[in-house]
């Protein structure tokens, strides 16, 4: 990943704005590496809100609902670490590709970011160097230094998804998906675990796919190193209260627990 200069970290971020990168437990003993791109939704002070309203940051478009609560519960009853980025996606989507449009989108499901409007190349730059590269160095961080102990990690990363999308009137049937690019082992297992479970439309890839060419996480710090992984999107509306993050985490810690000696073992 090209490295921004360390001037444009330091002209974004300034006394009071919180630190990017949030890590819990990191001295987890799980093979579980939990990653949650989209948990937070800070906005540094020097963008003044994005010019948006404060509701809005609140909404989807600008955080995965409930997922660091989940993440926090499933990294407790694993024992895992938990990286966790603090920073909305609408400052800048640390799970698209650098130098996406997306990346920093000026419209996010029809609604207008105004500060994310006619921005310069400067402006980019500042986002990536102060948000994106810190977190992504911090999650390669860790990679790395399990590979050099002999314990690779198996990546999971945390997402949610709205009940419905954009004009679309029908609701999305799923309560989870499990996503995976080309290398379908972890995920698999898990799909199949989750179902066994009973009562649950469990989704393959589905609401979302993993792309090389659009997401970032996956491809780059699981696909490239070879590593067991899974990307899981859980549905808003079961987790967006404390009894329902408490459920899903439980229900993911049970369901990893069983796929987790046979999927490593198998290699």
């Amino acid at each position: 990943m090209p490295q921004p200069p360390a001037d444009a970290a330091r002209s974004l971020l300034r006394p009071g704005d919180p630190d990017p990168v949030g890590v819990e437990r990191p001295g987890g003993t799980s093979p579980v590496l939990l990653i949650a791109d989209h948990a937070g939704a800070a906005v540094p002070g020097a963008l003044g809100g994005l010019g948006l309203p404060a509701d809005a940051l609140s909404r989807h478009i600008a955080i995965d609902i409930g997922i660091l609560g989940v993440g926090l519960r499933l990294a407790r009853t694993l024992d895992a670490t938990l990286i966790h980025q603090r920073y909305s996606r609408l400052v800048v989507d640390c799970n698209r590709q650098p130098g996406r449009a997306d990346a920093m989108a000026a419209v996010s499901d029809g609604t207008v970011v105004p500060g994310n409007v006619a921005l310069t190349d400067a402006d980019r730059a500042a986002r990536m160097a102060a948000i994106f590269a810190p977190y992504h160095a911090r999650i390669a961080a860790e990679i790395e230094a399990r590979l050099a102990a002999g314990r690779p990690p198996v990546l999971v990363a945390l997402h949610s998804f709205t009940p419905h999308h954009g004009d679309h009137p029908a609701p999305r049937p799923w309560h989870v998906g499990v996503l995976w690019n080309r290398d379908p082992r972890f995920a698999r297992a898990l799909i199949a675990e989750l179902e066994g479970e009973g009562g649950l439309e469990v989704g393959r890839n589905v609401p979302y796919g993993v792309d090389d060419t659009v997401d970032y996480a996956v491809p780059v710090h699981a696909e490239a190193r070879g590593l067991l992984h899974a990307e899981i999107e859980i549905r808003q509306d079961l987790i967006t209260d404390a009894p329902g993050q408490a459920d899903w985490a439980a229900r993911l810690a049970r369901v990893m627990a069983r796929v987790l000696p046979r999927v490593v073992a198998a290699g």
